[in-house]
């Protein structure tokens, strides 16, 4: 998890590439207030020290931003992103998040225990389906050994 003030060049970075040039989203709509206040995530090629994905977690359970710079699409870096953001959700206490996933990406969330709710609706101009995910509580118990 990184801080949006120490770490807003590398996120930014990441997203203008993927949001801003590839999907055409404009900039103002991009980069807004929840940036502030959002938990990010960020990651960086070891041997590049480039960055190449991130994502972001509101304080009410709303995953955003999540991104993979092209050439590293086809890696695991981006279910990644999503378990760190789940954990942080868990850590947080949240019972739930959603995401307002772009319509190609409904397979993908629905793979990872994320259900559809409500219809789909436009936003920034795309068409966009609300998906949400109810996280377990985790019980840790503790175990003895005897003999």
């Amino acid at each position: 998890m990184v801080n949006w003030q120490q770490a807003k060049s590398q996120l930014k970075s990441v997203r203008e590439k993927v949001f801003v040039c590839e999907r055409r989203i404009p900039y103002e709509v991009e980069f807004d207030r929840n940036d502030r206040r959002a938990h990010h995530v960020l990651v960086v090629d070891e041997d590049s020290k480039e960055p190449v994905a991130t994502g972001r977690i509101t304080n009410q359970g709303e995953l955003s931003r999540i991104c993979v710079v092209i050439s590293k699409r086809k890696s695991p870096i981006g279910k990644q992103v999503i378990d760190t953001l789940l954990d942080i959700a868990r850590k947080n206490n949240l019972k739930e998040v959603y995401i307002n996933s772009s319509l190609d990406a409904v397979d993908y969330f629905l793979k990872h225990n994320f259900r559809t709710q409500g219809s789909v609706f436009m936003e920034a101009g795309l068409p966009r389906q609300r998906m949400v995910c109810p996280l377990q509580k985790i019980d840790f118990k503790r175990f003895y050994l005897s003999h």
